[in-house]
């Protein structure tokens, strides 16, 4: 790999032990996957968050590279904390939990990482342009800054987001080279059916279940194909925001992709036609994979959940609209990042929810946070939250639209659920 006089200095050791260690990493990760350069990034989306995910491990590297002189150089923001910085007692975190969260906040914070904790960093202040290289590890944030804006990353692991944060650079290979975001799979979807809702205020949740499923299936088509290749979209008439990032966390996670092209919808895809080799899906292929994250019935559901990825604020206008005046049955956690949550505060969206006794669980989520073992079953509109809560926490799941996510936690009758072969 070919260095500049400057990246060879940090190599070198000139700009301290962190600066050092952190090329050491990058200088790895490139050698490994063949890159003949570094590329300046714009950003860094760090991962490696949670003290659940981290422990002490974890906690030795960050503390090392403060001790190091570790400081970033870009724009630099964290995935979700496994606790509400601030609302972590209301939420039922142990206060030793949260002593140690504590702790990983503050040390990226004196490495001089912002620390908004969410999974949507690009409606959070993190938003690159298009063509722009950037280096950002949360998966769903990556398929959806790759297809969506446009953007140019990998899927970092949490120490390279970090040493690309510290160096100001990153590995040319994968997703920043034009070769590698060329499809392999066209996915030919038949018959795509999105009821309208009544009101323009419900049209953002609407369809988030729905390309939730659909992500899961074609992931599911991805891994059987083999070696991951980029698919190519087509018969999707419109998405919104709220659908698109749905559909990311759920290729991300069902399927390891780190990009996609959806004809007329994402900007790349002009670019390209549907490649020779290509699979049809029809949607009562989606009814199905929607059905089959559904492992429990309604009346078993203790711990009710929406966002994730983290809600915008057309979503939480939605809830707000949905549980005004009423109040919540069971466990309601609204996952959203803090920039979000101060809007909601503002508009006044956050005392109708609190009102209704929903809880705001802000920079965390239900992946990351430590709760396996308080609760039997979650239900949620997102396909993404369901594997983790299964594949993690052992939680069975409930996968339903968004409004009625909303009605399980009021206690109302839930008519759109799946009666699945083991509920019969």
């Amino acid at each position: 790999m070919q260095l500049t006089e400057e990246e060879q200095a940090m190599l070198n050791g000139r700009y301290g032990r962190a600066t050092q260690k952190a090329m050491e990493i990058l200088f790895a990760l490139g050698t490994i996957y063949g890159a003949e350069r570094m590329l300046p990034v714009a950003s860094a989306q760090i991962a490696g968050v949670s003290y659940d995910n981290l422990g002490e491990a974890g906690l030795e590297f960050l503390s090392e590279m403060v001790d190091g002189g570790g400081k970033v150089r870009i724009f630099s923001t964290l995935n979700p904390a496994g606790m509400d910085i601030e609302n972590w007692r209301v939420l039922g975190i142990s206060p030793d939990f949260a002593k140690h969260q504590k702790r990983v906040i503050e040390l990226f914070a004196r490495m001089g990482v912002l620390t908004t904790c969410t999974c949507t960093p690009y409606l959070a202040g993190n938003l690159p342009g298009f063509g722009e290289h950037i280096a950002w590890a949360e998966s769903s944030a990556v398929c959806y800054a790759n297809a969506v804006i446009g953007a140019r990353t990998n899927r970092e692991g949490g120490p390279s987001a970090l040493a690309a944060a510290i160096t100001g650079r990153t590995p040319a290979y994968g997703m920043h080279l034009d070769e590698e975001r060329r499809p392999g799979l066209g996915v030919v979807v038949e018959k795509w059916q999105l009821s309208e809702p009544a009101s323009l205020i419900g049209r953002e949740a609407s369809e988030t279940h729905w390309f939730g499923a659909l992500g899961k299936l074609i992931g599911e088509k991805m891994q059987s194909a083999g070696g991951r290749p980029v698919p190519y979209i087509s018969g999707i008439p419109y998405a919104t925001l709220e659908g698109l990032k749905s559909f990311c966390a759920s290729l991300a996670t069902y399927g390891g992709a780190a990009m996609f092209h959806m004809e007329g919808i994402t900007p790349e895809a002009i670019q390209f036609s549907l490649p020779a080799e290509d699979v049809t899906i029809s949607f009562n292929e989606v009814v199905a994979s929607w059905q089959s994250l559904n492992g429990a019935a309604p009346e078993e559901v203790d711990f009710v959940s929406l966002g994730c990825p983290h809600l915008s604020i057309q979503e939480i206008a939605r809830i707000a609209h949905l549980l005004d005046g009423r109040h919540v049955v069971k466990e309601f956690w609204i996952t959203t990042s803090r920039p979000v949550k101060q809007i909601a505060d503002q508009i006044g969206y956050t005392g109708t929810i609190e009102a209704s006794g929903a809880r705001f669980a802000t920079g965390t989520c239900c992946v990351v946070a430590p709760i396996k073992g308080r609760f039997t079953a979650m239900a949620t509109d997102s396909a993404k939250a369901c594997y983790y809560a299964s594949a993690k926490n052992d939680f069975k799941t409930v996968f339903l639209p968004f409004d009625d996510v909303v009605s399980l936690a009021l206690g109302d009758q839930i008519i759109s659920h799946p009666v699945t072969q083991s509920h019969r």
